[in-house]
Formats: C-alpha cells, structure tokens, sequence
C-alpha cells in the first residue's frame, strides 16, 4: 500500500521557540523521500520523528538563509554515517552552490554516501519520471525557489466493465499498456485518475510563482509567517501572511492547506487557523512539530484546467 504524509519536522521561522524546531519537513511519497528544507537540529528531529536517513531520497532547499539549511551539514554527514545504499539527489538554487558547498565539507568526516548536486538555474522540470519535480523562482530577498511535484493523470480499470467484455489476466495489462485490446478502447472499461499534485511554497512575496505552484494542489504547505494586522512587515522582508496563505488556496483550487514557518512574535497558533478559515473552506492544518499529515485521496474528478 502506498503511502503519502508529509512529516512536520519543524515549523519555526528565524529562530526556534521551546516548542518549535527550525523548518524541516519529510514527504513520504510512494518510494520517494523528499527532504524539504531541512534547518538547524533536523537530523534529531528526524529522529524523533522516525525518520532513518535511508528513507530520503531527495533534498530540496528553498534558499539559503539559515533555517531553512543549517541543517545540512547534519543530515549530509549522517547519509555517510548510515550508509544510505541508493543516490541522494539535492536540489537547491545555483546562486548558492558555493554555501551549499561549504555545508556539505563543513567538517571532516569520512564521505560514502552518493550525494549528486542539481543546481537550479531557471524555473521549469527539475527531475522527470514517474513523477515530475517543478521549481519556480519565489520574491524574496535572495534566491529562492519553491517546489512542486506532480503525478501524470491516468486512468482506473472498471472490473465491471472488464468482465462485461471477457478481458482479464494478462489481457488487462495489455489493454493498459497498448491502450486497445480488440474491439475494445481503453476508455470503454476505464475512467480518468488524476494525478496528485504537492507543492512546498516558502518564504516569498505574493507573486505569479506562488500561484502557479499551488494550482489544483491536493496539499499545498505554504509559509504564513506573519498575521494581516502586519502585512506591511511581510512584504518588506519577503514574506506572506495567513490570509494571504489561505486567498492562494482558495483561488488555486488546493484541496489541503498547511500552514507553517510561524514567527515567534504570535504565541497562540490558532489565530492563523481563524485567519485562513476567513479566506478558505477547505482543510486547514496549522502545522505542529512531529506532525503526521496525511495527503487526501485522490479526486473523484478532473482537476479545472491548469493554466500553461
């Protein structure tokens, strides 16, 4: 059985509180681990949250200020450590590869894992297969770019329908893969799946990449560093409130909206919940440290036209 949850390994903004790590979050998707912004004291995070290193496959940096990688030189030396048998592939923007460098030899350390560098340079596919990993350039003070994976749509094999036209075995394999098996389409004994879409948006200004990230997202989990009442101090230093947050979804069509990277300025989190119920209807998650998010099953029905 597949599994797809996002593992809240942080969810502090600049600095940690007493009850909030810096950002970290692990993304458990089918045999994919994908490590998103993994800041100070992830590595014991992850550790309390019962993620081995040989369950990321992936990292993902949005930019290169401090809690969203200081994490890395940890997490990098503990791929070594335990051995993680299969490639990790990083991604994280090209302007930072020289701190991305520095992170990864910070200290010395006998190097075994199979670490392979992806510089991003420009928005657009970062790495195909049976998913597509997306990045688009955020606004913020300095680079950085947010993430969106996507499954190809497919199509759900009708049994009814099958049985009604004697097609089974080896032969539904076929009518999958040939897309005709006969006189028999396809499309005469299945109907459309949907593939799901995540996208990890983080510290940024409202701009078009925000919300073409999001688009028809069955989870979006998005900053919502600061509260309406201090707009003006989100756009000046390159960041999004919780209304903001929640007026994306709910224009985007996502189906699940996650809050994080909270500043410590607001001690009570259920404002940002009060704030995006004001602008989205849909599920709201005002993520908590060592939190288990499960993605929501897949649609019963075509995603709206995505715009190109």
């Amino acid at each position: 059985m597949s599994t797809r949850e996002l593992v809240v390994l942080g969810t502090a903004s600049q600095v940690p509180t007493r009850h909030r790590n810096q950002n970290g979050y692990l993304l458990r998707w089918d045999g994919e681990g994908i490590l998103f912004d993994p800041g100070e004291g992830t590595q014991r995070q992850m550790l309390r949250a019962g993620v081995a290193a040989t369950d990321v496959t992936r990292i993902c940096v949005t930019h290169f200020h401090g809690d969203h990688s200081l994490g890395l030189p940890g997490v990098i030396q503990r791929l070594s450590l335990d051995k993680v048998p299969h490639p990790v592939h990083a991604h994280f923007p090209a302007s930072g590869a020289h701190y991305f460098a520095r992170m990864r030899h910070a200290t010395a350390f006998y190097e075994q894992a199979d670490l392979r560098e992806h510089p991003i340079a420009e928005d657009g596919p970062i790495a195909t297969g049976k998913l597509t990993l997306e990045a688009r350039r955020l606004s913020h003070p300095v680079e950085a770019f947010g993430y969106r994976l996507i499954e190809p749509d497919g199509r759900t094999m009708l049994p009814g329908k099958l049985r009604e036209r004697g097609i089974a075995g080896p032969d539904v394999g076929w009518l999958q893969r040939e897309g005709r098996l006969g006189a028999t389409n396809l499309e005469d004994v299945s109907e459309p799946r949907p593939g799901q879409r995540f996208a990890f948006v983080m510290d940024t200004r409202l701009c078009d990449a925000v919300y073409a990230l999001s688009e028809n997202a069955d989870t979006l989990v998005i900053e919502s560093t600061f509260l309406a009442e201090d707009t003006s101090l989100a756009k000046d230093f390159g960041h999004l409130t919780a209304r903001q947050a929640a007026r994306v979804a709910a224009e985007s069509g996502v189906r699940q909206l996650v809050l994080t990277h909270f500043s410590q300025r607001y001690p009570d989190p259920g404002r940002f919940e009060a704030e995006a119920r004001a602008e989205f209807d849909g599920e709201i998650v005002v993520a908590q440290d060592l939190e288990r998010v499960q993605v929501p099953k897949r649609r019963s029905f075509p995603t709206r036209q995505e715009a190109p």
